[in-house]
């Protein structure tokens, strides 16, 4: 029997639809009470049975959705993301998702309850950023939970998202540039602020570096892991992260002084776990990112006469912006940051685009004119 109809009261029908057997042969079925007349009643089953035939109607699940999130975490997340991934996902899911939608049921929840939740995540305070990062981990749980049959749809497709302000890019002018790499002289992380801002590295990926990935005889660099926040190596971002990137003359140097003082402080050192890293503290291990940035990298953009709002990480925007504003190919630019494409290098620093239109422009006045 597809499905039938139980009166249960004047007015009160029992709906119940089979949905097939499971792995131990007991029937399963979809059953919900609806109150009107034999008519309306008839009509709901008619689309109940509809909805199981084009595969949109599910046994009803009665977890919780923060214990499916948990399962959904350990089940499908875990195997597949890096562990600084896995530790973001799960802090998210802590702090902005459980407290607001934990207490529904799977199967109860709804667009409008979803939209409710994103909304107060903006009243109290959360960038755009945060309640969009925080869509896309819930909307990738819930459309595991509709291959798993859990649920007909994926109510997170339903909602407006907060517009997200575009934050301005941040790069060094040449002559900023200069400043910057004149003052970082005096510093004991000149080596690796120079190396920054000539190859476009990711702050994560020069802390990472080996000595053992420079070839001083080729001039070169390989990127093959990067370094977290917390001190951790892992792999690279992307499989276009791993890549050789040729350096400066002068960076050069820079390194190979870097190395001679690392010897010389391993040799004072009373104890020094020698992990081969370029860049390490004074006993050798993983080089703390927080400090670096307040007192050395704040600090000497101070002395250089700089903005103190410039970010570690925009020596990689100087790089790119210089190297496009010269006049270097696309390409080239791209595959020196690591960029899974030229297009995302073009859509990233379009604001370099104007100019070199113009230069095009010069180019076939000269040319044709």
């Amino acid at each position: 029997m597809a499905g039938q109809l139980v009166q249960r009261g004047k007015n009160k029908w029992l709906v119940r639809v089979f949905l097939g057997r499971d792995a131990n042969g007991k029937r399963k079925y979809y059953s919900k009470v609806v109150h009107g007349t034999k008519k309306e009643a008839q009509t709901y089953l008619t689309k109940l049975l509809r909805q199981r035939d084009t595969g949109e109607l599910v046994e009803p699940s009665r977890k919780y959705l923060k214990d499916y999130l948990q399962e959904w975490l350990e089940t499908a997340v875990r195997p597949r993301v890096r562990e600084v991934t896995f530790e973001s996902y799960q802090d998210v899911i802590r702090l902005y998702i459980v407290p607001h939608l934990g207490d529904t049921r799977l199967t109860d929840l709804t667009p409008a309850q979803i939209q409710a939740a994103y909304n107060a995540l903006s009243e109290q305070g959360l960038s755009a950023r945060t309640v969009r990062y925080a869509h896309s981990i819930l909307r990738d749980a819930l459309e595991q939970a509709v291959k798993w049959q859990m649920l007909p749809r994926n109510p997170a497709q339903y909602v407006d998202l907060p517009r997200q302000k575009k934050k301005e890019m941040r790069a060094l002018s040449p002559q900023e540039a200069k400043r910057f790499l004149e003052e970082a002289a005096y510093s004991r992380w000149q080596a690796l602020f120079s190396l920054l801002i000539t190859t476009g590295m990711r702050p994560g990926e020069a802390l990472g570096l080996k000595w053992e990935d420079i070839d001083f005889h080729k001039g070169r660099v390989s990127i093959r892991r990067t370094m977290t926040r917390d001190g951790r190596l892992e792999e690279p971002k992307t499989p276009g992260s791993r890549r050789v990137i040729s350096l400066p003359k002068s960076v050069l140097i820079d390194l190979k002084n870097h190395r001679r003082n690392q010897l010389e402080e391993k040799l004072r050192a009373k104890e020094y776990n020698d992990q081969g890293l370029v860049f390490a503290n004074e006993n050798g291990g993983p080089v703390n990112y927080r400090n670096l940035i307040r007192r050395h990298f704040k600090p000497l953009l101070k002395r250089a006469g700089l903005p103190e709002d410039i970010r570690l990480y925009d020596l990689r925007h100087t790089c790119a912006t210089l190297l496009l504003a010269a006049g270097e190919n696309p390409k080239v630019v791209s595959e020196r940051l690591g960029h899974s494409s030229v297009t995302l290098t073009l859509d990233t620093y379009s604001h370099v685009l104007p100019d070199l239109q113009q230069r095009a422009a010069d180019k076939l006045e000269r040319l044709l004119f």
